[in-house]
């Protein structure tokens, strides 16, 4: 059996991810297995998003970070990596110099994603075998600066759209009333308002919110109802008892009420009742499209 292994990093807006996976090849095809996740808080979107750039302590934090990542790819001996930067990277006025700064310390290439090439990343049409066969459904992806939307039809993507309506832009009240507004036409512009449409939901939030929610250990699904009634419980109590009753990290107490009310707003647009989560995320996305580069060679 031939194994390749790859590295994913993500530098999002409130957390920078380093995923390691294992793809097999078998006679069924490739098999991709997550083998080790490091995620190192640094919410580059504070400094981004409010002040239009990323100060020198978090931009010191990111090029160690990336420095340790390096480290680390060496040590796994891994074939090919691949880095992305998105939101936060995207708007901060000083991205050149912080990209050209990673590469001197760290030898690492980050490269700055649009909107649109993060969403296709993201939702690829192989679900993970656990999830059920979906003719139509509306993935999302909410992160820390902007929320992806792509509509998946019969396994193929029909349209993507990326909104600045993120979980720390949110915290700051930075997202325009009018971004709403596009989030709901671009529903209405595929005749998906109360069509009943599912969603398939992607980032650390709704990971975490299913780990709390889950009622068995197989499930891969929450319902909309049950998820307005932990926001309903996440908001009636402050920041510290949210970390200590529902083991929240303190850089994701904050953050999953806003990430909440996003996903919440879409399932009452669309009609959803179910969210459904595949547990994957950019780095995955990254890991496939590593294995595809590989195999064209």
């Amino acid at each position: 059996m031939k194994l390749f292994k790859f590295a994913s990093i993500d530098v999002g807006s409130n957390a920078i991810r380093l995923l390691f996976t294992n793809v097999f090849e078998t006679p069924k095809g490739p098999i991709f297995r997550k083998l080790s996740l490091v995620r190192v808080p640094i919410r580059l979107g504070e400094d981004a998003f409010i002040h239009g750039k990323i100060g020198e302590e978090k931009s010191d934090q990111l090029i160690k970070t990336m420095r340790s990542f390096k480290h680390l790819m060496n040590v796994h001996q891994v074939l090919d990596y691949r880095a992305y930067a998105t939101s936060a990277m995207r708007e901060a006025s000083n991205s050149p110099f912080i990209i050209s700064e990673i590469k001197g310390y760290a030898d690492i290439d980050l490269e700055i994603i649009g909107g649109e090439q993060e969403a296709d990343t993201i939702s690829f049409e192989d679900l993970p075998d656990f999830m059920p066969h979906i003719d139509g459904a509306v993935f999302i992806d909410v992160g820390g600066g902007s929320t992806e939307l792509t509509y998946i039809k019969n396994a193929k993507k029909v349209d993507a759209i990326s909104l600045k309506i993120g979980t720390v832009r949110l915290l700051h009240d930075a997202v325009d009333s009018s971004l709403w507004e596009q989030m709901k036409e671009w529903f209405h512009k595929h005749n998906l308002l109360d069509s009943g449409t599912p969603i398939l939901g992607t980032g650390g939030n709704i990971n975490k919110i299913l780990k709390v929610l889950r009622k068995q250990q197989n499930d891969y699904f929450i319902n909309t109802e049950d998820l307005a009634a932990f926001k309903a419980e996440l908001d009636a109590v402050d920041y510290d008892e949210r970390i200590t009753r529902f083991v929240l990290n303190p850089d994701r107490a904050d953050v999953i009420i806003p990430a909440s009310q996003i996903f919440l707003t879409a399932a009452d647009w669309l009609g959803a009742k179910q969210i459904y989560i595949p547990k994957v995320g950019l780095s995955d996305g990254i890991a496939r499209a590593l294995y595809k580069k590989c195999k064209s060679l």
